[in-house]
């Protein structure tokens, strides 16, 4: 295998665990924080603490959920990335 191959193979393989580790964490922040954006301009509050905490708890929740799994696969991500750092010295 050509190194430029690896790396590229590398690269995409980290952007993936990248969006993988993210949305579980940004999807429902969104969600939330659309919710919040139409009862504040539903009741023309325009408070920005009433934007941030939903959030944040929101973001908290999702952390106590998928944190352990968020994790693992980081992990498991690392743990490859190292094992495969003999393949660099063939």
């Amino acid at each position: 295998m050509e190194n430029g191959d690896f790396f590229i193979g590398i690269a995409q393989q980290a952007l993936w665990i990248t969006a993988l580790a993210t949305l579980p964490i940004l999807i429902p922040a969104l969600i939330c924080g659309i919710v919040v954006g139409m009862i504040q301009a539903a009741t023309s509050i325009n408070e920005a603490t009433l934007a941030f905490v939903p959030k944040l708890l929101v973001v908290g929740a999702t952390l106590v959920f998928f944190g352990g799994s968020i994790l693992m696969l980081v992990g498991d991500f690392m743990r490859e990335m190292f094992e495969r750092i003999p393949d660099l010295l063939n």
